[in-house]
This record gives C-alpha cells, structure tokens and sequence, in this order.
C-alpha cells in the first residue's frame, strides 16, 4: 500500500508547480516575462511569483489574482512592492484579495492533491 504524502511535501509540491505556472502564463514565446510591479523583463527562470497578500495566508497563497511575476528586486529586497501592486492589481481586485486573506481555510490533503493535478495540466497548456 502506497504511503500517503506528508501535508508539508504537498504544500511545497504545489507552491513550485504554482510558481512555474504563474511565471510561465505572462512569459511570451522566447520565454520573457516582465516584472509586473518595476516592468523590467527576465527569462522566466529568473523571475518569482510574487504575491500581494503575503503567502501565509492560504486563503489567497494559490489565488491566481493574488499572484504576479516578480523580478527578486522587487519581491524580496522591496518586500513585493505591495503598494504599487495594489494599484496595478485595480482596487477591486486588491480589496478582494484583501478580504478574502483575512479568512480562515482549511485545506485538506485531498484538496491540495487536487490542485497539484490542476496546475500541473495548467502548466502544460501554458507551455504549448
């Protein structure tokens, strides 16, 4: 019988299949994708999936409108620009994700599995 996947395992699986989903759907065909808060472009793999509310809120970490690519400049060493973010996310937007981050969910293993499968065939349609 096969050993379930520890909850933490799952959870890194799905941030990096998320990450090379999100970074991959604004690429263009060479493989560029620009920052979305300074506009400076980078090949896809240098770039990170930055996050307007902060990743430690489940309710928004795999919410596609919560998730832009990021240069490390602005994500890291500006601690994701969330201000101009915001304004380029649109204020509903940027409400939405707001609120929605104040909230409580729970995620089962199940779920997270799920959404591995999901944003792995994403993933694929992405890079055709």
């Amino acid at each position: 019988m096969a050993k379930k996947p520890i909850r933490s395992r799952l959870v890194k699986k799905l941030d990096i299949i998320f990450s090379q989903y999100v970074r991959n759907k604004y690429a263009n065909k060479q493989g560029i994708v620009k920052c979305f808060t300074c506009d400076r472009e980078y090949p896809v793999k240098k770039i990170q999936n930055g996050h307007f509310m902060s990743r430690k809120n489940y309710a928004t970490r795999w919410d596609e409108d919560n998730c832009r690519p990021q240069c490390y400049g602005c994500n890291v060493m500006k601690q994701g620009m969330q201000y101009e973010y915001g304004k380029r996310l649109g204020e509903e937007t940027a409400e939405r994700m707001y609120l929605l981050s104040k909230t409580t969910v729970k995620i089962s293993n199940d779920e997270l599995e799920d959404m591995i499968k999901h944003y792995e065939k994403e993933l694929k349609k992405v890079l055709k």
